[in-house]
């Protein structure tokens, strides 16, 4: 009979130590990547607007977003085929060589080079997130949601402390003749250029490859090991042991996930959470610009998206504890019910800046439940075998789901307002929690995908 991909980690004392080797690893590399991505972004628009005109600055942030996404294809190819070490190092390289990138385009102003950039730079957001997958790879079922969480989590001290940096790196290379702003995305490239050595070299035995050769030793017998000390939540989903893939792609991910109702919940939450998220955010500072000057906008925005980036991660563990505490789907449902609370306050608070810093605090938080708990219940609702091509599959769907969420929302805003922007991000949740009140089989049953 078929079990549990991290069977082993409950029956096997040598997989505690690599788990919290692969863990320490992943939270100082979720750091070094964060600062790199944070400390471009913080300056992208800025540099896009000197470099190619205002009217454009937004696409280049768009192009980092699409790009993230995009190179979540090719990456996850190369984790399935041979792990999460080489694809994790090459989108940090893929967001080392945008980064470069946009710094040529900076000196020789060549608008078409920077956009370019920006679409590989978005190789270390790729990576960021794909690192919270490999957390889980080798975690016992009553912790995946608590040790998924912590890698999240530690985006936050890579983006709280890289906007400190900016100012610092472009001091540093105005001394090297390169134009202004052009030192962040400098500090980047090294930023990642280093996540990418440390996992090359430090990132062994690689957790992926571990958890598909302890599964297939351990699956004709691990159904007869009790676990006392480990109790799952009653959702945690049993996946069936499959043979490699390893030249699964997009359309074998599909195949698997439509199988699994356990997995289609998992990408919906992500993706919706998201949607949401992005279409309310980046609408913010527009509505707090229609009430305040100038001189007043640039530092409300500052707090009230300050806010908010503190609901999306800060709490995380805490999130990620009632996963494994109460259950996915509760969770689920719970981000879902703060994501509507989030479009209640935040579009019924008219120019009323601390009740719109509320709704965005609420929204964060309500991200940080679907973000956390759906990325959880997808890795252990399908096979390690194809796990990073449904990981990846996740991804593209977030990000691209996430770009066309900010491209619509600006068209809703100018023809309909904030409120009905709202309105419209609370209605986008409906069929989630359809999905999500249906029942989710604790065993998914052993099939040809």
């Amino acid at each position: 009979m078929a079990t549990d991909l991290t069977a082993p980690a409950r029956t096997r004392p040598d997989v505690a130590p690599i788990q919290r080797r692969t863990l320490r690893l992943l939270f100082a590399t979720q750091i070094i990547g964060g600062i790199g991505v944070t400390i471009g972004i913080a300056v992208g628009a800025l540099l896009a607007a000197r470099v190619a005109g205002t009217a454009v600055a937004g696409l280049a942030q768009s192009a980092a977003v699409v790009g993230g996404a995009l190179l979540a294809v090719p990456v996850t190819r190369i984790m399935n085929g041979h792990g999460r070490r080489p694809g994790l190092a090459v989108a940090y390289l893929a967001g080392a060589v945008g980064a470069v990138l946009v710094v040529l385009a900076t000196v020789t102003r060549f608008v078409p080079l920077l956009f370019l950039g920006m679409l590989f730079f978005g190789g270390g957001t790729a990576a960021n997130l794909q690192a919270r997958y490999a957390a889980v790879d080798l975690a016992e079922p009553a912790r995946r949601g608590r040790q998924l969480s912590l890698i999240v989590w530690a985006t936050t001290i890579g983006a709280v402390a890289a906007p400190n940096f900016a100012a610092l790196a472009d001091r540093t290379t105005s001394g090297w003749g390169l134009p202004p702003l052009a030192g962040p995305f400098a500090f980047s490239a090294a930023a990642f250029l280093l996540a990418a050595v440390v996992l090359v070299v430090l990132l062994r035995p690689d957790p992926l490859l571990t958890a598909r050769r302890l599964a297939a030793a351990d699956a004709p017998v691990a159904d007869a090991v009790a676990a006392p000390d480990v109790t799952p939540p009653a959702d945690a989903v049993t996946a069936p042991a499959e043979p490699a893939r390893r030249g699964a792609g997009m359309r074998a991910a599909w195949q698997v996930v439509r199988g699994r109702q356990a997995a289609r919940l998992g990408i919906a939450a992500v993706a919706v959470g998201h949607v949401v998220m992005v279409a309310v955010m980046s609408m913010t500072p527009v509505r707090l610009g229609e009430s305040h000057g100038d001189a007043d906008v640039l530092r409300l925005v500052g707090i009230v998206l300050s806010l908010h980036i503190a609901g999306m991660y800060a709490l995380s563990p805490l999130v990620g504890w009632l996963t494994d505490r109460l259950g996915r789907r509760a969770v689920i449902l719970g981000g879902v019910g703060l994501l509507l609370a989030a479009c209640a306050v935040a579009g019924t608070a008219g120019h009323h800046t601390p009740r719109l810093s509320v709704g965005l605090v609420l929204l964060g938080l309500g991200w940080s439940g679907t973000m956390v708990a759906g990325s959880t219940l997808l890795s252990e609702s399908v096979p390690a075998a194809v796990r990073p091509s449904v990981q990846g599959f996740s991804d593209l769907t977030m990000g691209l789901a996430g770009a066309s969420a900010a491209a619509a929302s600006g068209f809703v805003m100018r023809a309909a307002g904030y409120p009905v922007l709202t309105l419209l991000a609370a209605i986008a949740v409906v069929p989630l929690v359809a999905l999500a009140l249906r029942p989710v089989p604790g065993r998914v049953p052993d099939e040809e995908d």
